[in-house]
């Protein structure tokens, strides 16, 4: 099955550069703007009552499929699909970002971590009794995080 996506805004962020991202947005304070298309800017309607959203994403300077990927918390390579890797068969990407403000169709965001410029495919509201698991199992990432969530 062959489908097509396209972008509603682009995403815009201090990261010039791949290797200036951090590895995760958590661990980052930094702000971005997402800046809808005006075609969906009514679809924002009611995103200012949550404190969280999910960005997904296209990543637009992935260089192709690897089904082993080396991340930056192993020295060993792993599956794309056991990975948050970019180089994916759909090369989508997905953030948690704490959402500031809204004004018209610009979001502004803290502890993103995406490269200026990214095409948006889609905004989620961040939803903790929908989305947070408890007692969890994290594959090889065990003992390679700082601090797991129990």
């Amino acid at each position: 099955m062959k489908f097509e996506l396209k972008s509603i805004g682009i995403i815009h962020t201090p990261y010039k550069d791949k290797k200036e991202i951090p590895c995760q947005g958590y661990k980052s304070d930094k702000i971005g703007e997402v800046e809808i298309f005006s075609e969906f800017e009514e679809a924002l309607e009611d995103i200012e009552g949550f404190s969280h959203i999910y960005l997904i994403y296209y990543f637009h300077e992935a260089t192709g499929y690897e089904p082993l990927v080396k991340t930056f918390l192993d020295t060993q390579k792993h599956g794309v699909f056991a990975a948050r890797h970019y180089n994916r068969p759909n090369p989508i990407g997905i953030s948690v970002v704490e959402l500031i403000e809204r004004e018209g169709n610009i979001l502004r965001v803290r502890q993103i971590d995406v490269l200026d410029g990214t095409p948006l495919l889609d905004i989620k509201p961040y939803v903790p009794q929908f989305d947070q698991r408890m007692n969890v199992k994290i594959g090889w990432l065990k003992g390679r995080i700082e601090k797991p969530i129990e």
